[in-house]
Order: C-alpha cells, then sequence, then structure tokens
C-alpha cells in the first residue's frame, strides 16, 4: 500500500500520498458521527422486522390455521404453508441485486413493501389452503427482496466505526419482528379468526417502510457508481454532516465510476476472478441454513409441546435469548470483530444441539429431557444471535467488490432461501422419519463444519473502510 503522511491539526489531518504529486487532502480530526445515519437505518430496518414477523407469524397460527382451512393432520401441507413464502423469496432475493442496481436502494425498500402488503391481505382473507399458499408467496418475493438491500443500504450509508453496530441492529429488527410474532399469535388457539389478524397486523410496518422511505437519504455509493455526483455529495452530508462529504467522496473516487452499469456475467462470479468471495458467501449462507436455526424458528411450538411445555411460555423464552443475543452481538460487533463472533456463534450452536440430542435420548427421563430440550434450544438461539445471524449478510456486503455487490449478495441469498425452504419443508416430515437423534446431530455437525470454515476463509473486516476492505481483498488474491 502507498505511504501516507499526516499532519495534523486541532480540527483537521492532511493527508496526501509520498509517492504521487497529488495535493493534500484535508480530512476533519474527528471520525463520522452515528446520529445522522441512525434514522436511515432504522427506516431500513424495517425490512428486516417484516422478514422475520412473516418467519414467525405460522408458528402459534399454524394449528389454527390448518383446522379452519382443512388441512390439520397433513404435515407436508403444514410444511408448504411455512416454506412457501421461502420459494417466494429464492425468487424475490434472485432479482435482488439487479433491481438495486436499477433502480436504487430506496427504490427497492418500497417496492419489497409492496408484495408483502398484497400478500398480507391474501393471507389474511384465504378460505382455501391454496389461496394461503399463494398470498405467503407473494409475502416472500418482498421478503426476498428486503434483507439483500438493507445489508447493501447499511453497509454502503454507515461510517465504518458504527457499520459493524448498524448491521447488529437490523438483526434485532428481526428478533422484534419474530417476537411480535409470537405474541400476538398467542390468542390464536382460544379465539377463532385470530390467526387472520395476525396478517392484517404486518400491513401497518410494510406501509410505513414504504412511506418513510420516501424522505430517507439514497446510497452514496450507488448513486456516484451512476455518475450522480452532486446527488451523491448532497445524499453523504445528509448522512455524515458537511465536513465529511469531502473525505467520503476521495473515499468513494478510489472505485472506478460508472461500472455498475456494466454487464456482469454469471461466469465471471461463479469461475472469475470474483470466485473466492462467492465461494465464501454462498457457503456461509449455506451452513448459517444447515445449522437448523430457522426449523427451531417455524416450529419450534410443536417440538416444545412434545415434552410437555407450553408453547407460549418457551416462545416467549426463545424470543427473549433471541433478542438479547443480538443485542450483545450488536455491542461487541465493532470491538471484537466479525470473526470472532461468528467462531463463538457456531461452537455454541454445536454444544446446544448436543444438548438437544441428549434430551431425545431413550436414557433421559421425561423430566430431565424437558429441561435438556428446552435449554439446548434457548442455548442455540443465544448462540446463533450473536454470530451466526447478524454476521453473514453484514460480512457479504462489506466484502464484495463495489462492482459486483449487490448481483452476487442476491446470488448468495438465493442459495440462503433455496436451503430455508427444503429445511422448513422436510424438518417435521425428517422428525418423523428418521428421529430427533439423527437431525439433531446433522444440525450440530454442520455446526462444526461452520467453524472449520470461518476459522479458515474469513477475512476481518472490523473498522475497515469498503475501499480498504476491496484492496486488502485484492491484495489477499493477488498471493
Amino acid at each position: 500500500m502507498r505511504g501516507r503522511q499526516r499532519v495534523a491539526s486541532r480540527e483537521y489531518i492532511y493527508v496526501h500520498d509520498k509517492d504521487e504529486n497529488s495535493a493534500s487532502v484535508r480530512v476533519p480530526n474527528v471520525k463520522p458521527g452515528w446520529r445522522r445515519t441512525l434514522p436511515h437505518v432504522i427506516v431500513a430496518s424495517l425490512s428486516s422486522f417484516l422478514y422475520g414477523y412473516h418467519i414467525g407469524v405460522v408458528n402459534e397460527t399454524l394449528e389454527s390455521i390448518s383446522i379452519d382451512l382443512g388441512f390439520s393432520g397433513n404435515t407436508m401441507a403444514e410444511g408448504l404453508v411455512v416454506s412457501m413464502c421461502l420459494g417466494g423469496a429464492f425468487v424475490g432475493s434472485l432479482f435482488s441485486g439487479w433491481i438495486a442496481d436499477g433502480i436504487g436502494r430506496r427504490r427497492s425498500f418500497q417496492l419489497c413493501a409492496l408484495p408483502m402488503i398484497i400478500g398480507a391481505g391474501m393471507s389474511a382473507t384465504a378460505k382455501t389452503l391454496w389461496g394461503m399458499l399463494l398470498g405467503r408467496l407473494f409475502v416472500g418475493t418482498g421478503m426476498g427482496l428486503g434483507p439483500p438491500v438493507a445489508a447493501l443500504y447499511v453497509a454502503e450509508v454507515s461510517p465504518p466505526a458504527v457499520r459493524g453496530t448498524f448491521g447488529g441492529l437490523t438483526q434485532i429488527a428481526t428478533c422484534l419482528g419474530l417476537m411480535g410474532a409470537l405474541f400476538i399469535g398467542i390468542p390464536a388457539k382460544q379465539i377463532v379468526g385470530w390467526w387472520r389478524i395476525c396478517f392484517w397486523v404486518s400491513v401497518i410496518p410494510a406501509t410505513v417502510l414504504a412511506l418513510f422511505m420516501e424522505v430517507c437519504a439514497e446510497s452514496p455509493h450507488w448513486l456516484f457508481k451512476r455518475g450522480r455526483t452532486i446527488e451523491a455529495e448532497t445524499e453523504l452530508e445528509k448522512l455524515l454532516g458537511g465536513v465529511h462529504v469531502k473525505p467520503a467522496m476521495t473515499e468513494l473516487s478510489k472505485s472506478d465510476r460508472g461500472d455498475e452499469s456494466d454487464t456482469i456475467k454469471l461466469s465471471e462470479l461463479l469461475y472469475g476472478c470474483h470466485s473466492r468471495v462467492m465461494f465464501i458467501g454462498s457457503t456461509l449462507f449455506s451452513l448459517q441454513q444447515l445449522s437448523g436455526i430457522n426449523a427451531v424458528f417455524y416450529f419450534s411450538s410443536a417440538v416444545f409441546e412434545s415434552f410437555g411445555v407450553p408453547s407460549d411460555l418457551a416462545n416467549t423464552c426463545v424470543g427473549i435469548c433471541n433478542l438479547l443475543g443480538s443485542i450483545v452481538a450488536m455491542i461487541l460487533m465493532d470491538k471484537l470483530g466479525r470473526k470472532v463472533l461468528l467462531l463463538g456463534s457456531f461452537f455454541g450452536m454445536a454444544v446446544a444441539m448436543g444438548v438437544q440430542v441428549i434430551a431425545a435420548s431413550s436414557f433421559a427421563s421425561g423430566f430431565v429431557a424437558m429441561y435438556l430440550s428446552v435449554g439446548g434450544m434457548l442455548l442455540f438461539v443465544m448462540s446463533f444471535a450473536l454470530g451466526a445471524g447478524p454476521v453473514p449478510c453484514l460480512l457479504m456486503s462489506e466484502i464484495l467488490p463495489s462492482k459486483i455487490r449487490a448481483k452476487a449478495m442476491a446470488i448468495c441469498l438465493a442459495v440462503h432461501w433455496v436451503i430455508n425452504f427444503f429445511v422448513g419443508l422436510l424438518f417435521l416430515r425428517l422428525l418423523e422419519q428418521i428421529g430427533p437423534q439423527l437431525v439433531y446431530t446433522t444440525f450440530g455437525s454442520f455446526c462444526l463444519l461452520a467453524v472449520i470454515f470461518v476459522n479458515k476463509y474469513v477475512l476481518e473486516t472490523k473498522g475497515k473502510s469498503l475501499q480498504e476492505i476491496e484492496i486488502a481483498l485484492l491484495a489477499q488474491e493477488a498471493t
């Protein structure tokens, strides 16, 4: 890397390259604050809230839905109700990169809210299984579009010093969505038709997302890549304050402008110079889902009830553990770093799956098995929230080069949704066919495999600008 000279004053640092005849850049002697950016990140996090809500909305309500729509006892139909939105999410995710690059991050959020509003209404008014499945499919397309755009947006608008914290904020929003769905769904078994209210409620945050995004900042990275420099400066001033605009524009200029409009071939992503980061991203998301986390979120009620534990109490504990773990992750993200949190998270999940295997074994009595099962599941959820949940999306939005960031993120998350779909579809059937011991052993093995993978391949990105990360990866690939 080129040498640099710094001359410090009370308010500014003057930086210029030793080996170039270039003018000094006046950099503020303070880091950009987070207060200006926070409201924009909070609004963007509503897409994560909706993602969590629609994952959890069928947890408490699935039994009531199956009775009202006439497919009670059919585990395949129940699995389809859970997984159909994941099939839609695959489609939405697959096109999210092209949409985000084409119309911008802000308009993409508004677009993702539309099918969530329509699909929620269709689900709430469904009279048959097919009507419910169609509504869930519509909701899923919005779910697939929102999270990758949120990861891009947070990475591109956040100051480097708090980018990990803000990335953790989106995970907290997901947790709040899950908890909200679980709490709202509690009366579903006592009040006939309450599950329809649960779907209608989700229309409110989706509408707020669409409306409030109208006044939020567009990503300066996206504007700059489109050649809209003046607009990028305006948005940077809105996000960071006027004194930080010039240094931020200098960072942006380190990337080639205009490459967002270049055609990115699939072969470039899968086999070319970007194949390494694509391998890291797709494998990390695959291991995240193969750990079994969403099987816990989708079917925790059924699992707890099999041990005689009231589902509302158990699911409340699941939601609290998920939220607490996410808060701790948000605090530690920019202190310990992404890699440390991932390693600790996946290892803790492996231990928790081991506890679940013991709980499901024949030598564990009913009373002991109940406590081990509940304790293992809560440990699993909390461990997930500490790293495996919030880190992959944030990490990928950081390490993917700007030229391919949106489209590569779309492909990596498409892999995530495919595996998520099959886990949700087959989990109950696998429990019936091969038993919980083998299922949980498989999940735990994937968690241990993830520990090995993270230790070998994941790059630490804590405190670095997106441009610095891109340069470091290029240097790593060159060696």
